[in-house]
């Protein structure tokens, strides 16, 4: 696994948000290799939520280089990174994302529609759209149901087959599994690995519950990769 190029390889990263109270990151060194899944662990104020900035390209840093499939995000424009994560980063975010008023078919088949060599490694976008919400535990007749009238079990589901549609090289999953007990949370898992390893597919999912880590190759600690920095009053 060495000699293989990374999927996501940070460098020296530094990143400090603009505004009153200043806050910066910094990572030395932290990457993810195909196929892998790694669970980071990190409390709140720790820098998840930058470090998941960082990774998918909606900041960029101000040092060091954050890349996937080795292309750096600062060689890039803003549509242009916009571009590269629709085709090669599948996100699950905390609170879903879904489009409320959308079919639960319209939210899966979504980044198809901003991604199009993502859409060409799909024959039948319908099709895979119900294969992935029937092998993620939910009937394929709910692909006509508005994602807003489902529970939010049935929500985090689609929104994992939104993620895993096209089969990006990379995963990224922010607390995905923190609204479910202990039975759905171990389910769920379960069924995204499978996906996950049916088409390669890394995985980062980023999370405060240690519990979670016997599911992955790998546990990283957000205080054993970054370095926050905090303005003093």
């Amino acid at each position: 696994m060495s000699d293989t190029p990374p999927i996501l390889a940070l460098r020296d990263v530094t990143y400090r948000w603009p505004g009153a109270v200043p806050f910066g990151l910094g990572v030395a060194n932290f990457a993810l290799q195909p196929a892998e899944t790694v669970l980071l662990l990190g409390e709140s104020g720790s820098g998840k939520s930058t470090l998941l900035s960082l990774i998918c390209g909606t900041v960029t840093a101000q040092a060091g280089s954050v890349s996937v499939q080795g292309t750096d995000f600062a060689s890039l424009s803003a549509a242009g990174r916009d571009r590269f994560r629709a085709e090669h980063i599948g996100v699950i975010f905390q609170q879903f994302n879904l489009l409320p008023f959308g079919s639960v078919l319209d939210n899966i088949l979504l980044p198809l529609r901003f991604a199009p060599d993502r859409r060409a490694r799909v024959d039948d976008p319908n099709a895979t759209a119900k294969r992935l919400i029937e092998s993620l535990g939910l009937p394929s007749n709910l692909t006509t149901a508005r994602a807003g009238t489902l529970s939010v079990g049935q929500q985090q589901r689609v929104a994992a087959a939104r993620a895993l549609i096209g089969q990006p090289p990379l995963i990224v999953a922010d607390e995905p599994t923190s609204a479910l007990d202990a039975a759905t949370q171990a389910t769920f898992l379960d069924l995204l690995f499978s996906q996950s390893r049916a088409h390669d597919t890394a995985l980062l999912m980023v999370s405060h519950d240690a519990r979670l880590a016997s599911h992955f190759d790998r546990v990283v600690e957000m205080s054993d990769i970054a370095k926050i920095e905090r303005a003093v009053a």
